[in-house]
C-alpha cells in the first residue's frame, strides 16, 4: 500500500470516527440533562451517578473528537485526561453519598426504574456506535471503555430501584451508588494504566 493510500485509508477511519464521536457526545449530553432531574425528582443518589457518568462520557467524547487524528502520544495523553475524568467522577459520587448518610431518604423506585431502562436504552446504542472503532486506537477503546461503564451503571440502577421497592429503604440505593463511585474509581484506573502504557515507547526515544 502506498503513502498516498494508506493516508487516505487512515483519513476515511478518522472521519468515520468523529461521526460516531458526535453523535454519542449528542446522546449522552440528552441523557445527562434527563437523568440528572430524574434523580432529583426520585431523590436517588443511584440514579446520580448514572446522571454524572453520562456527563463524564459527553466530556470525555468531546475531548476524544481532538485526539481523532493525533499522534499515538498525543491520544494517549487525551486518555489519561479521561482516567481522570472517570476518576473525579467516582469521588463526586461517594460525596454525594456521603451527605445522604446524613440526610437518608428513601427514593422514589419507580422513577428509579423506569429511567434506569431509558439510559439503558441509550448507551446501549452508544456501546453498539462505539464497538466497531473500540481496536483502532487507544482514543477508541478508552472511550469505548467509557460507554461500557455507562452500561453497568444503568443495570445497577434498575437493580437499586427492585431492592428499594422490596425493603422500603433507601440502603439499597446508595450501597448501588458507593459501587458504582468504586468501579468508576478502578475503571478510570485501568484507561490511565493503558494510556501511560502508549506512552512508555515515546518516552523511551
Amino acid at each position: 500500500m502506498g503513502c498516498c493510500e494508506t493516508e487516505s485509508v487512515l483519513s476515511a477511519q478518522n472521519d468515520r470516527q468523529k461521526r460516531t464521536l458526535i453523535a454519542v457526545l449528542i446522546i449522552n449530553a440528552l441523557m445527562f440533562a434527563v437523568i440528572v432531574v430524574a434523580s432529583w425528582w426520585a431523590g436517588s443518589s443511584a440514579l446520580f451517578a448514572d446522571a454524572f457518568d453520562n456527563l463524564g462520557d459527553a466530556i470525555t467524547y468531546a475531548v476524544s473528537l481532538y485526539a481523532v487524528g493525533r499522534s499515538n502520544t498525543a491520544k494517549a495523553k487525551v486518555a489519561v485526561f479521561k482516567g481522570g475524568l472517570i476518576l473525579l467522577g467516582g469521588l463526586l459520587i461517594l460525596g454525594q453519598v456521603t451527605y445522604k448518610l446524613f440526610n437518608p431518604a428513601v427514593p422514589i423506585f419507580e422513577l428509579m426504574g423506569v429511567f434506569s431502562l431509558v439510559a439503558l436504552t441509550a448507551n446501549a446504542l452508544c456501546l453498539l456506535l462505539l464497538s466497531k472503532h473500540r481496536h483502532e486506537d487507544v482514543n477508541m477503546s478508552s472511550v469505548w471503555a467509557c460507554s461500557r461503564n455507562d452500561i453497568v451503571a444503568n443495570l445497577s440502577v434498575f437493580v437499586a430501584a427492585g431492592l428499594v421497592w422490596m425493603t422500603q429503604s433507601g440502603w439499597p440505593d446508595l450501597l448501588v451508588a458507593f459501587l458504582l463511585a468504586v468501579y468508576l474509581l478502578r475503571s478510570g484506573l485501568e484507561v490511565i494504566n493503558h494510556a501511560r502504557e502508549n506512552l512508555k515507547p515515546s518516552c523511551s526515544h
